[in-house]
């Protein structure tokens, strides 16, 4: 199966970067952002997507109540902004800098159609593309609204097992090396970090998982 924040199992960035293409090439930048720069707010003007060289970006929007919500963190090689290809004019979640020396490549909307227009192989794999970063989304929005914590947690190690994860021959374990922080984690599943740090330690404590900072350990309980 295909990752689904992945554009099958490439790295975006080594696909759609006008970098790679002559006839966009000497017109084309890369702008760096610092740790909590903002690199678009909700109600900008929509005229392009980002591709994320280096560095983390945060998803989100804030509720009438003024609470962020956290709708995706992306890494490098990924894809933001998408919904701009699909004809929104204004931004309806902001798009934030978590890391000091991001790195991001935006490709004008125009650009990005005429790549697609020329090139149907290629228009049709964008597509797909969003087709299953939406269909991730409205999954995580329904474990946010209709499941317990500790399940939140869970699915998502089941998606970082997708994206991430491989099974260690030797111990039949899922082993995921991951880009996320604690916070990201909590954040990315609607919790506390005091909270997550309870769970975890309550799934190691019961032999289902073992983790540190990078890594976590599915236990072949089996």
């Amino acid at each position: 199966m295909s990752a689904i924040w992945f554009f099958e199992d490439a790295n975006l960035f080594k696909v759609l970067c006008p970098h790679k293409f002559k006839k966009y090439k000497k017109s084309h930048d890369f702008d760096a952002y610092k740790k909590s720069d903002y690199i678009y707010f909700e109600e900008d003007s929509a005229n392009k997507v980002y591709l994320i060289e280096k560095g983390k970006v945060k998803i989100g929007y804030y509720s009438e109540d003024g609470k962020e919500v956290v709708k995706a963190i992306l890494t490098r090689g990924e894809l933001f902004g998408e919904k701009a290809i699909l004809g929104e004019d204004r931004r309806t979640e902001f798009a934030q800098s978590v890391d000091n020396t991001t790195s991001i490549c935006p490709i004008g909307v125009q650009t990005m159609h005429d790549l697609m227009r020329d090139n149907q192989t290629f228009s049709l794999k964008v597509y797909k593309f969003i087709g299953l970063r939406f269909k991730r989304l409205e999954r995580r929005l329904q474990l946010l609204l209709f499941k317990d914590t500790k399940t939140r947690l869970l699915e998502f190690f089941d998606e970082l097992k997708e994206d991430f994860g491989y099974c260690c021959p030797n111990t039949g374990d899922t082993v995921i090396h991951h880009p996320y922080t604690q916070r990201d984690i909590a954040n990315l599943i609607g919790t506390s970090r005091p909270t997550l740090n309870i769970i975890l330690n309550e799934l190691k404590e019961s032999k289902q998982i073992d983790f540190n900072r990078k890594e976590i350990r599915l236990k072949n309980v089996a």
